[in-house]
């Protein structure tokens, strides 16, 4: 009688394959019912509706930017350029181009985490890698990005091949997927002051020429190019109080002084100052560590103390909080998973008890949470300062010492470091390999994390 155990799944036989096998199918639903429930079904706000308009009348030779902006209905405010890029979208009907639209911004998504798996030394055979799909899929900002059906998942994309290219150094390169993104949307344009503080010249040939090119190309094939100057432009400098959690919009939402809103602005935007100062005179050396903190100092800024901030735009500080796997990461400390959860997560605070304080919490939670980002990042790099002044180890950087100081970082160093994919006490003894398949439950090419005292391995 042949034997069952072929129709039986694998037994998880260590930690680490344990939390992949019960990971993998929960991040994989998670994504499936973002996209094909969530998404496709949408909801009051939708975002791909004036970007379709545009692309048909783009199409059409009709007028593009005479829209009415005084309305809270999203509006169409991408520059010719854009355009021109996302014109596509405009030959096919609408419910089919709004489907390959949410389609394509779920695919960069994904390919974007894989990236950043990359970026930090990770596989897609680690643990790490079910454990980012989720995490990604489960905030508010790829889920509403998906659900409201807008560009973000790509520009993210975007966000991971710059960063990505610069660690490799290929400036040049890493100047194309910031052009295009600009070209549509400069959400990402503070990330340039990095490359710019240590003169770095290359990433903006293709950053700075694309829009240019795709501007001048798309300036005579739109009738009305020169209202996006007249009309759009200007109210793109206003800050609207409504659906804005930069302090500006939710001062103005909740009648708080404008000198006040002032105040707060430039105390925030000094701690920015301070944090990228430190960042880039101890830092720069590390590239992957100065460029993935300074994004996400530079973004988040530009979110909380500029005319514009809406919490979805939270998906671009992903590739700071992947910094936590590093050893010197600034948000391996609860403070800074407590503003990520107020600007990441997808839990709704509005309550039919008590009406006026769940609005509020909802309302600022996002505002909150960037903020506190902000003081955490300039709390532990100031705290690192003044500890390794007073140490006099300034000459060696400011990265914090092991609790048993430097013999204990040696000593790491030589211990093994992916602890997740050694034996457990429930492991056969002398088993070959935990996982069935002779590597230990590892491959040496999967990239199962950065090794040494630098880093730390997710679910150890």
């Amino acid at each position: 009688m042949p034997s069952t155990d072929l129709l039986l799944p694998r037994t998880a036989w260590t930690r680490s394959a344990a939390i992949k096998a019960a990971m993998w199918p929960i991040a994989v639903f998670t994504v499936l019912h973002r996209v094909l429930s969530l998404a496709v079904q949408g909801a009051h706000t939708d975002d791909f509706n004036p970007v379709y308009d545009a692309a048909w009348r783009f199409w059409q030779h009709l007028p593009i930017y005479g829209g009415d902006l005084d309305t809270v209905t999203p509006h169409y405010l991408y520059p010719p350029g854009g355009t021109l890029l996302l014109s596509p979208l405009g030959l096919i009907n609408y419910e089919w181009s709004r489907w390959l639209f949410i389609a394509a911004n779920t695919v960069a998504i994904i390919i974007a985490g894989y990236l950043l798996l990359r970026l930090f030394d990770y596989g897609i055979r680690s643990v790490a890698a079910p454990v980012l799909l989720f995490a990604m899929f489960f905030t508010e900002t790829v889920s509403n990005t998906l659900i409201f059906s807008n560009v973000n998942g790509i520009v993210l994309l975007c966000e991971v091949l710059f960063l990505t290219l610069m660690v490799r150094g290929h400036h040049l390169w890493a100047g194309v997927p910031m052009g295009l993104t600009i070209a549509i949307k400069p959400v990402l344009a503070p990330i340039l002051l990095l490359p710019l503080l240590k003169k770095q010249w290359r990433p903006f040939v293709a950053a700075l020429g694309i829009p240019l090119i795709l501007n001048a190309a798309a300036w005579p094939l739109i009738t009305d190019s020169t209202e996006f100057i007249n009309h759009t432009l200007p109210y793109l400098t206003e800050a609207r109080d409504y659906f804005n959690s930069a302090l500006v919009g939710a001062g103005a939402y909740f009648g708080v002084a404008e000198p006040l809103v002032w105040v707060v602005r430039i105390l925030l935007g000094l701690t920015v100052l301070v944090s990228l100062y430190l960042l880039f005179r101890f830092h720069r050396a590390d590239e992957r560590f100065y460029l993935c903190t300074g994004a996400g100092v530079l973004l988040t800024a530009s979110f909380l103390l500029g005319s514009l901030g809406q919490q979805y735009y939270s998906m671009l500080v992903f590739p700071l909080m992947m910094t936590v796997v590093l050893r010197n990461s600034v948000v391996r400390t609860w403070p800074a998973w407590v503003a990520a959860y107020l600007f990441l997560s997808f839990d709704s605070w509005y309550s039919s008890r008590f009406i006026m304080t769940g609005k509020t919490i909802e309302s600022l939670r996002a505002t909150f949470g960037w903020a506190l980002l902000l003081v955490v990042i300039f709390t532990v790099l100031l705290n690192r300062y003044l500890a390794a002044r007073a140490q006099g180890r300034l000459d060696g950087g400011i990265d914090p010492l092991p609790p048993d100081g430097p013999a204990r970082s040696a000593d790491a160093q030589r211990r093994p470091h992916d602890r997740g994919d050694e034996q457990d006490r429930g492991a056969p003894a002398g088993d070959p390999s935990a996982d069935g398949d002779g590597t230990d439950g590892r491959d040496e090419n999967s990239g199962d994390g950065p090794a040494g005292a630098q880093s730390i391995t997710v679910g150890t």
